[in-house]
């Protein structure tokens, strides 16, 4: 499938998460994603690995839930379907780890790489597509994941960044998927995770140019980027970037959500996107999660009063989170 080209903002008119339906369920053509954020707030989906995890598959892997792409991708769909189910709007795909480098470390080709990378998306559209067969009336969007140049490296520095790259160095990484993935015609591209200004710069070049809309979304701790950066200083140039329809953060301490939203609209002047973790740490070393969980749903009616129009749950957090999530922006 191709992208729509006509606008930075379209949606794919072949998008298969198209549904059809308005958010009272009545049928009407779907406003494109960038239009829902004008009128309000809409959710996200949780953690693909958790998820994946919880229904028994092992993803002790360099490739993380990617691998399931080739070996298992039904039980790809059935993750992204339980969070359509919940109560999401959009389903983020399980591309975050999918790089023609990390498949070819696996001894696969280029071709099946970007197979797999199609992939992806059609299995969230599909997804999109069992749930209205189910009774899911609400406008539902394929939301098609970039994760940073250090998720390919699996060590740790996708929390670090400064991966001793060139800005050049980074859009030539990135270009290729990006490519692939918007031909596959998901309703946005979701860079994600981004630990470094830099890095978000070569990206925000590398979506040029492709015909579907993006969000930018970085990775922080307390007020500056992994990589230190100022917020202020890293959201400011996605305000120019026509292609970004929403700007902010994720795969972050909750605690730390409120501030960066408020930061995220004043600089930009554009809707924010959060999903944070669920508050637990991740240990690279023992690729295992320690501490306790700190979501709470009235943190959730914080960061919408605050400014949020995307809103859901990284690592950590399920369906059940997700749901709660949905509750609480569906209340006044």
């Amino acid at each position: 499938m191709s992208s729509d080209t006509s606008s930075p903002h379209g949606t794919s008119p072949q998008s298969a998460s198209g549904d059809g339906f308005s958010a009272h369920g009545s049928a009407s053509p779907r406003p494109s994603l960038a239009e829902a954020l004008t009128t309000g707030a809409v959710v996200l989906d949780g953690g693909m690995s958790n998820q994946l995890e919880s229904a028994g598959h092992d993803l002790s892997d360099e490739l993380w839930s990617a691998r399931l792409l080739a070996e298992r991708p039904e039980a790809i769909t059935e993750a992204h379907l339980a969070y359509f189910e919940a109560g999401a709007n959009v389903a983020i795909t399980s591309s975050y780890q999918a790089t023609f480098e990390g498949f070819a470390k696996r001894g696969i080709d280029r071709g099946e790489a970007a197979r797999l990378l199609a992939l992806s998306v059609e299995l969230a559209q599909e997804a999109a597509r069992q749930a209205r067969d189910k009774g899911v009336r609400r406008p539902l969007w394929v939301a098609a994941s970039v994760g940073p140049y250090g998720a390919m490296l699996a060590d740790g520095s996708e929390y670090r960044g400064r991966y001793g790259l060139t800005v050049d160095e980074l859009e030539r990484f990135h270009r290729p998927r990006l490519e692939v993935l918007a031909a596959a015609g998901p309703d946005v591209l979701a860079l994600e995770t981004v630990p470094d200004a830099e890095e978000a710069e070569a990206l925000l070049r590398a979506v040029r140019g492709l015909g579907v809309p993006a969000w930018l979304s970085y990775s922080i701790a307390g007020d500056r980027t992994r990589a230190g950066q100022p917020l202020e200083e890293a959201f400011a140039p996605a305000a120019e970037a026509d292609e970004v329809i929403a700007v902010g953060v994720n795969c972050c301490a909750p605690e730390d959500v409120e501030g960066a939203v408020a930061t995220a609209g004043r600089v930009t002047g554009k809707p924010v996107v959060v999903y944070p973790n669920s508050g637990e740490a991740w240990d690279a070393e023992a690729r295992a999660w320690n501490g306790r969980s700190t979501f709470a749903p009235e943190q959730v009616r914080a960061w919408r009063d605050s400014g949020a129009r995307l809103v859901g749950g990284c690592c950590r957090v399920g369906p059940d989170a997700v749901a709660s999530i949905a509750r609480t922006l569906s209340a006044p």
